[in-house]
């Protein structure tokens, strides 16, 4: 049992004594970059400068841990997974396949430090329980954060062009005069004549319902980006527009109004609002990187509401660079607040003085558009605006 436990310590290789499929572990992508900076690392450890000054000297791996938070206790920025995962490479094939229970152990010695799955010359262990049902080891993997923070955002957010909305299928009726807001409550739909909602077959019947878009401003040119559409809720499609036959009082093609229910509101449905088919749900697991470029970006909008001035921790921000500027999900940047321009009252000409700028926290992208990204605010000291600079972690 000792035996298999050390093997199941750290997860080596694709299969974890039998729990953990190739295919799983093809979920948690490693790059290039990132193998090669542990790489590096794992030839000596990390500099004590990179740890955290309260890194502790040993800690247990609880459930509900992120590599996030785990990266944080160690070293001084998080992001920095990689070197966190060079400092033991030889053990940890995978550092997305750790478990609650393991131990880790922070060894200091020449100037560099190491994580250890055991005090030095120890046997790595892995505490087990006795349980009465059994449970893949997978289920209970590490993620890079919490997930459950941002899954709505994934699909949410919608940044489309001037038209994309304007010729999307509408609700022009419910089934009575009642506003649409509890599952079931069923509403009418009318698509373009050139386009008419059609049931089909081999196409899913899953829809998310959107408000008008409101335009993205470059916070510094004031250039229009995008536009965000309101997210609603969902509906299903029960039937397709059905064709009229052409009379003589009317002899153009016409349908009769399709039919959805509605699965999901988070806020009240009206006539105008607008369906968008619902995106395929895809796993995505974020590995925070540094850019590889220079970045300079600027806060759009805090999500979710325009009375909202400050952005706090957890919150969703949209930024003006998008996948045309190389923003990519998992793209770690260093928030900054905008020094305020003052009057210096210590100088009889009372010049105007602009005030420095100064690091706030980090943000990470999680979903980006042609030329706007959202960002999850991860770590901040105050609370972020409109106009706040991203840039480089450092």
């Amino acid at each position: 049992m000792k035996g298999n436990a050390t093997t199941c310590a750290w997860a080596i290789g694709a299969l974890l004594c039998g729990f953990v499929s190739t295919a799983h572990a093809q979920n948690y992508p490693i790059t290039a970059g990132q193998r090669a900076t542990a790489q590096q690392v794992a030839q000596q450890g990390v500099p004590l400068s990179a740890l955290s000054a309260a890194a502790p000297d040993s800690y247990t791996v609880q459930r509900g841990d992120t590599l996030w938070r785990i990266s944080g206790l160690f070293l001084r920025q998080p992001w920095r997974w990689p070197e966190l995962w060079g400092m033991n490479l030889q053990a940890i094939a995978n550092p997305h396949l750790i478990y609650p229970g393991q131990v880790l152990y922070l060894e200091k010695s020449g100037g560099f430090a190491r994580l250890r799955t055991a005090r030095h010359g120890g046997t790595p262990t892995v505490k087990l329980s006795p349980q009465v049902r059994s449970e893949s080891l997978s289920d209970q993997a590490l993620p890079t954060l919490q997930m459950h923070i941002i899954e709505a955002f994934l699909s949410e957010p919608l940044v489309v062009d001037n038209d994309t909305l304007a010729n999307a299928p509408r609700i022009i009726a419910g089934d009575d005069d009642r506003m649409l807001r509890a599952p079931g409550d069923r509403a009418y739909v009318r698509a373009p004549a050139a386009a008419p909602l059609l049931r089909q077959a081999d196409a899913s019947r899953d829809y998310r319902v959107f408000r008008q878009a409101v335009a993205l401003h470059d916070p510094i040119t004031r250039e229009v980006l995008g536009y965000e559409a309101q997210y609603l809720g969902q509906a299903a499609l029960e039937r397709g527009e059905t064709p009229v036959a052409p009379s003589a009082d009317n002899p153009n093609p016409t349908y009769l109004p399709a039919t959805i229910t509605i699965t999901k509101a988070k806020e009240e449905l009206q006539p105008g609002d607008r369906l968008v088919p619902e995106p395929p749900r895809q796993y995505v697991n974020f590995v925070p990187h540094a850019p590889q470029t220079d970045v300079t970006a600027y806060v759009v909008s805090i999500y979710g509401s325009t009375a909202v001035r400050y952005g706090t921790q957890h919150q969703i921000v949209s930024i003006n660079r998008g996948s045309k500027d190389g923003m990519a999900p998992g793209m770690v940047l260093s928030l900054m607040t905008q020094g305020q321009t003052i009057k210096d009252k210590t100088d009889p000409q009372r010049p105007t003085v602009k005030l420095p700028d100064e690091e706030n926290g980090l943000a990470m992208v999680f979903r980006s558009f042609d030329r706007v990204s959202y960002v999850l605010i991860m770590d901040i000291q105050r609370g972020v605006q409109v106009g706040d600079r991203l840039s480089n972690p450092r």
